[in-house]
């Protein structure tokens, strides 16, 4: 037979218990990022994203399929564009300064660019700001990267490799890293 005591001691420990794992899931979301990636509908990759425009041209529509007008033309090989919807074989994109519509996926790469924000802004030759300076790049220019660690990216433009800092580039999340 149970007494009122052992009902309460048990009922105190699953309390505890309950309040113990309450502070280890409270715990686990303060690790999450501040901002966290939802998944694209198509393609399961992270929304948004950056890609490059792989051809010269590319048609801006106002919505996704043929029959819907174009809005405008991308004419720069390169250029970084976010990737903020998808829906079939279209994508819905922006420039830097957030214009943009919907492009077909195959006049878009996965290869990564970014667009000089600053101008004459620093090409290292090392990731640390006391590293010889290899050349100036004024702002608007496409450069490639091919990394990115917490602060600085391994960039190449005509033939030219070093390293930016991310503060300087358009076509990075402050927060993103890759190889």
């Amino acid at each position: 037979m149970r007494t009122t005591a052992s009902l309460g001691s048990r009922m105190t420990v699953f309390g505890l218990l309950r309040r113990a794992l309450a502070g280890v899931a409270g715990s686990v979301l303060l690790v999450q990022p501040a901002f966290a990636l939802e998944r694209g509908p198509v393609t399961n990759l992270p929304l948004p994203r950056y890609v490059s425009l792989k051809t010269d041209e590319g048609n801006v529509r106002r919505g996704p399929s043929l029959s819907h007008r174009i809005d405008w033309i991308f004419v720069r090989r390169g250029m970084p564009l976010e990737i903020v919807g998808e829906f079939g074989h279209w994508r819905r994109v922006q420039d830097r300064d957030g214009v943009g519509g919907w492009v077909h996926y195959s006049l878009l790469s996965g290869v990564r660019s970014a667009l000089i924000e600053t101008d004459l802004a620093p090409l290292m030759a090392a990731p640390n700001p006391d590293s010889p300076v290899k050349a100036h790049l004024e702002a608007g220019v496409i450069v490639w990267m091919s990394s990115c660690a917490a602060d600085w990216c391994k960039v190449e433009v005509e033939g030219t490799k070093g390293w930016m800092e991310k503060t300087a580039l358009w076509g990075v999340r402050r927060d993103e890293v890759f190889d």
